[in-house]
This record gives C-alpha cells, structure tokens and sequence, in this order.
C-alpha cells in the first residue's frame, strides 16, 4: 500500500483570504514504513510573508522571491503523489490550500476521499489529550530536538512516525540506512507487546437493552454480520 505524508508551510491561515503555499514536503510510505523517496520544493508565493508567517516556519520573502512558482512545480508534485493517500495532520488545511493553488491554475482539485488525517485518529485514540504534532511526539517518544521551526519535510518525516503509532504502534524496532535518497531496512528488533485490559464499561441492563434493540432489526441486520 502507497501512502505519501505530506505537509505544507505557509503566508498564512486562509487561502481565501490571499494567502499562498511557501513549502511543500513529501515522504513516501509503503506499507506504513518510509522508502527514502521524498519530495520537497519551497514555492515563491508571488505575495509577501508576514512576519507572523516568518516566526512559525523561518522563511523570508527575499530567500523565496527566486524559487518557483507553484505553476511551475505542480506536474511534478502530482506526479510524485500520483494515487497514493495523503497522510496529512489537521488535513482541512493542508488540502484546502493544496486545492486553492491547483484551482488557481485550473487544475483538478484533491478528493477528499483520498486523505488521512492523523489529527482526527489522534483525537478519536487519545481523547481529551493535547494532539499537536509536538504533543504527539512527546508522547510516543520521537525526537524534537531538530524542530526548532516548523519545516515542511522535517514535519513530515515526524508525521511518519507518529502516524505508524496511531494506527498500531510499531511491534518491532525498524532501522533505515539511506543511500543515494533510497532507504534500506537493515534489521529488525522483535519487542515486547504491550497488552493493556479493558474493562467493560456497559451495564448489564444496557447490554440487554442492546440485545434486544438488534434482535428487532431483523435477521438481515447489518450489526449481525459483525
């Protein structure tokens, strides 16, 4: 299964508002373990950066005046995405302003039916907790000390890590070697599993009012088949 986590930085909060993509980054996933291959662009937003802007991702109206435009790097952004699901954290923003850029250029927009949005697994697996991508990675462990700004790739390859968490946790220990942008898995760790009981939390008049609630849709249920 190919998956790409993919993470954008900014001029702001709004596409709607005038606001442009500075920085797209992209890690690709197969079967939820990163390949090496990545993709990653700072994109001139033909506007200025605002100083808020400026403070969350680090980047300067002058350092982007020279790169291009995100016409000009689209096919190879699609390119690179082509099918794939898109692993995004707090993905409404990221694809929002993924679709103005593309509409701007008259382009067929991202489906909605191809996104993951981990904040939304973080929120329905943590309940009540704090789910910023730092909270995340404090929680399972993941190494901070790199992001001292936001940075669109940096992001990503955390969003990786934090997204292989959400949807099992890793069960073994994955060592990658990267060479010439192709990663190479050299050995793995077996590691204990965790086993953590639940205990019921349904009453037993609640149970039976269940029972009873499925028992009156018939035997052509769809509950019953699970």
């Amino acid at each position: 299964m190919r998956e790409i986590v993919l993470d954008t930085e900014t001029t702001g909060l709004d596409p709607f508002d005038g606001h442009r993509i500075v920085e797209i980054g992209c890690v690709e996933l197969i079967n939820r373990i990163p390949t090496g291959r990545v993709w990653h662009c700072h994109v001139n937003p033909e506007r200025d950066v605002p100083y808020a802007a400026f403070e969350v991702h680090g980047l300067t109206t002058e350092f982007l005046r020279d790169k291009p435009r995100f016409a000009d790097l689209a096919d190879d952004m699609l390119a690179f995405i082509d099918s794939a699901m898109l692993v995004m954290h707090n993905a409404a923003f990221d694809f929002g302003f993924l679709n103005a850029e593309l509409d701007r250029i008259a382009r067929p927009l991202l489906g909605w039916d191809r996104v993951v949005d981990t904040l939304a697994l973080a929120r329905r697996r943590h309940p009540g907790a704090p789910c910023s991508l730092d909270a995340l990675c404090k929680r399972y462990g993941i190494d901070l000390s790199e992001r001292e700004k936001h940075s669109a790739l940096l992001d990503c390859r955390l969003l990786a890590r934090v997204y292989a968490e959400l949807v099992g946790g890793h069960q073994a220990r994955l060592d990658f070697a990267v060479a010439g942008g192709q990663g190479a898995l050299l050995r793995t760790h077996a590691l204990p599993v965790r086993v953590r009981p639940l205990l019921p939390r349904l009453t037993a008049a609640e149970i039976e009012a269940h029972r009873a609630f499925v028992a009156s849709l018939g035997a052509g249920a769809v509950w019953l088949r699970y």
